[in-house]
């Protein structure tokens, strides 16, 4: 699985690269963190706003730090 965090360092991503390490913890799946902070890359795949997240390849949450819990979900739903 890979799991790509899109966000230029604010806050924000920072919370959010934090949540997805721990939700993955959590869940005890094997996946890949990328951290992506190239604009031109996150507007080529449709983030308007940050923090952004994608799980193989899918965007699944723009412009706002979803909990360790819907994360999970979101993990648990992608396997």
């Amino acid at each position: 699985m890979k799991v790509e965090v899109f966000g230029t360092g604010c806050d924000k991503c920072h919370l959010l690269e934090k949540h997805v390490e721990e939700a993955i913890k959590e869940v005890g799946v094997n996946a890949e963190v990328v951290k992506v902070d190239d604009i031109a890359e996150i507007m080529k795949r449709g983030i308007i706003f940050t923090p952004g997240l994608a799980i193989d390849g899918e965007t699944r949450v723009s412009g706002r730090v979803p909990s360790v819990k819907e994360i999970k979900e979101l993990l648990a739903g992608a396997t």
